[in-house]
């Protein structure tokens, strides 16, 4: 078989497979190139998906005749040099254009500052036409047309226009968050127009903009550094999740990406406070030296590689749990949104089963209530008509823990309020400074006792139980190497590992907490983390999960009847206690209904 020089088409084809995947590839490279070229206003116009139709209108910088010619041509870019060390500019391939001009019809027409008038230049399927004159604003207009046409294989893979066009819009939405200061317009004949109007400095404004306004009331402010990275952003308390994780955006020196190592990270800090099956909410942007992080890694440019991964994963974990400790136990205002909204009066309705005979107060099961004489939870003793309703499971009389004003008003300094009654044995009812509060009992007492037991894990060395005979897990050498580096800190977890020749670990003792345990399969799962992640938070994840399951069955039930001092205690420990806006699933542990909402209900706003 003879070897061959390609010819160039046949080059920016194969090169085209790797950039441009789909429609959304295409619009990603293009309003990267506007953004480099200084752009503060990008129109992205599309039909069919993006496979009829792609264009983008930019006011950047625009390009001369001599560049215009030069961008068709693969390998041929104005924003590196000679080196790859210090890339600080989103695109640098070289690429983009001439792989898109390889498989599509593809016409730049472009204006540069100051020029009199403007160049156009077309590429149909690899085939270059010569520059000529052509009318048109500062900045450029990139139109691509019937893409892929000229490698009909791969357009066979194209999904239906709906899902292109939805990923043109995911695109859209990351680029939009990384420059707030951009104004960006998605529009076209398969969609309705998308508009993220330009909000400058306030980068919580666009993230409103994109994630909802919900967002902007529930998003916790992040900003942490270490050895010279440095992470911002906002995450979402975590009682504010959603069930997919493509509300997670992050960002590596402006530049968009969808790096494992990040939403691992991620996922690791929102660790027992969100349910199963759920994700959180956040936008985190890293900033680092250009030459400790490697973009070069795939034609996409969406993966990074960093060269110190550890450290970056223990600051995205450390910031955001910091964050969450401080200021995350708070409800999200979207289950005070459900609240109102079940409580809104609905409209008579014929379907529903009526009583058989009339009530009474005779026939009722419920008990009267009788009041003491002196103060109670409520204002004033209610009227004879009232008088047969149920007596609340428990009834708040004023206590010490309550400190009230001179007018009356309870002190700001109880975030949770004072208790004023228990409904159906499980739910506080508490009323705060400016509204009142839904305490599940069990939920909330479940947390602070598996917060004490999991205190309790990390203050002290774990208990060990040794083995009768040692369990030796045969394991490669480098495997070895990277567990025997961590032995110490198994050791304060209660596995005691040793080396037992080059290629083995001898297990002599396992966690007394776990009881009998598989040790093999134990340490091959702390092997495989370690050769990933350079962390292994397996151990430690089985301890806290048994101490979860531990409180679960020994905190309040539901159905339990508590004294007013008792909810009192269970509410001032929920303010001091990291985490405990949630349960040990996830689960929301309280509700808070402002006083205008209350209001509102009333129609009295």
């Amino acid at each position: 078989m003879t070897i061959k020089q390609l010819s160039e088409t046949l080059i920016n084809q194969i090169a085209a497979g790797e950039v441009i995947e789909r429609p959304a590839s295409a619009a990603k490279e293009l309003i990267e190139n506007a953004l480099d070229a200084g752009a503060t206003r990008i129109e992205i116009a599309t039909a069919g998906g993006g496979k009829t139709l792609l264009r983008v209108t930019d006011n950047g910088s625009g390009m001369p005749p001599a560049d215009l010619e030069l961008s068709v041509r693969r390998h041929c870019t104005s924003k590196i040099s000679d080196s790859l060390i210090d890339i600080r500019t989103l695109g640098f391939r070289g690429e983009a254009l001439p792989s898109i001009g390889s498989v599509a019809r593809l016409l730049i027409t472009t204006r540069a500052a100051g020029a009199k008038e403007g160049a156009a230049i077309a590429v149909t399927g690899g085939r270059v036409e010569a520059v000529r004159p052509s009318p048109g604003n500062t900045g450029t207009v990139v139109e691509v047309r019937d893409l892929f046409f000229a490698t009909p294989a791969r357009l066979k893979f194209m999904k239906s226009e709906k899902a292109e066009a939805a990923a043109i819009s995911e695109v859209v939405r990351r680029m939009a968050i990384a420059f707030p200061n951009v104004r960006f317009v998605l529009s076209g004949s398969d969609r309705s127009t998308l508009e993220f109007p330009a909000t400058g400095d306030d980068w919580l404004a666009r993230m409103a903009q994109v994630l909802g306004k919900d967002f902007r009331d529930n998003a916790i402010e992040i900003d942490a550094e270490r050895e010279g990275a440095q992470l911002t952003g906002f995450a979402g308390v975590p009682t504010f999740n959603r069930g997919n994780s493509l509300q997670q955006y992050a960002f590596v020196n402006g530049r968009p990406v969808q790096d494992k190592l990040i939403l691992a990270a991620i996922r690791a800090a929102y660790a027992e406070t969100i349910p199963r099956g759920r994700h959180p909410v956040a936008v985190l942007a890293i900033t680092i030296d250009p030459a400790l992080v490697d973009v070069n890694v795939h034609p996409a440019k969406s993966d990074v590689r960093f060269r110190d991964p550890g450290l970056i994963r223990g600051l995205i974990i450390g910031a955001v749990r910091e964050a969450l400790t401080r200021n995350g136990d708070r409800a999200a205002t979207t289950g005070a949104h459900g609240l109102m909204q079940a409580f809104r009066p609905q409209p008579n309705r014929p379907d529903l089963p009526r009583p058989q005979t009339p009530w009474t107060a005779a026939a009722s099961p419920y008990r009267p209530m009788h009041f003491d004489e002196g103060p109670t939870g409520f204002a004033e003793p209610p009227q004879a008509a009232f008088a047969a309703f149920a007596e609340p499971s428990a009834r708040a009389t004023a206590t010490a823990a309550e400190t009230p004003t001179t007018d009356g008003a309870l002190e700001p300094s109880f975030p949770l309020g004072a208790a004023r009654a228990q409904l159906h044995e499980n739910y506080i009812v508490a009323q705060t400074e400016d509204g009142l509060v839904i305490v599940d009992q069990h939920a909330a007492h479940e947390r602070l006792v598996f917060e004490t037991m999991r205190q309790a894990l990390h203050s002290r060395p774990m208990p060990a139980q040794a083995l009768l005979i040692p369990e030796i897990v045969d394991l490669a050498e480098d495997d070895c190497d990277r567990l025997m580096a961590h032995a110490q800190g198994f050791a304060r977890l209660g596995l005691s590992i040793e080396r037992f020749g080059p290629g083995a670990i001898a297990v002599r003792e396992t966690p007394a907490m776990l009881g009998e345990m598989d040790a093999n399969g134990l340490v091959k799962q702390l092997a495989d983390e370690l050769a990933e992640w350079d962390t292994a938070n397996g151990l430690a994840a089985r301890l806290e999960y048994l101490a979860a399951t531990m409180a679960c069955h020994g905190s309040v039930r539901s159905g339990r009847r508590l004294r007013v001092e008792e909810m009192n205690a269970l509410l001032r420990r929920m303010e001091a206690t990291p985490g405990s806006g949630q349960c040990n699933h996830g689960r929301p542990t309280y509700i808070e209904l402002k006083l205008a909402d209350i209001e509102r209900l009333f129609g009295r706003s």
